[in-house]
């Protein structure tokens, strides 16, 4: 039987990795084992990245939902309190997009929870 060499799938699984690196500073796009350290490193700050997007937003929506809560005379914890009150299921995303684009809606909602 035929000796088997590995050299093919050794190239392909290093032009992947450099593939992966291409516009990379320096030697960190051309030389392999700076690149898979740079590769490996921005896949870490990737996958902490897609984390963080969630907790950032989230804080944005909170912000916003605040906001229109204060010039309604109210604030975010009594707001969120009452909707669970009410039974009014909400998120925050939909709450910040209501308190953004109508206003009038946004009040008539804290009405319905100053009530509850």
């Amino acid at each position: 039987m035929a000796r088997v060499k590995g050299a093919m799938m050794t190239r392909k699984r290093r032009n992947k990795t450099l593939k992966l690196a291409k516009g990379y500073y320096g030697a960190k796009s051309k030389h392999f084992k700076m690149a898979k350290q740079a590769v490996m490193k921005s896949g870490n700050y990737a996958y902490i990245g897609r984390k963080q997007k969630k907790r950032d937003f989230r804080r944005l929506w909170i912000t916003r939902i605040s906001a229109a809560c204060k010039l309604n005379g109210t604030n975010y914890s009594t707001f969120m309190n009452g909707l669970k009150k009410a039974n009014i299921d909400l998120n925050r995303k939909m709450l910040s997009e209501i308190a953004i684009s109508d206003p009038a809606a946004f009040a008539s909602l804290v009405e319905k929870v100053t009530k509850a």
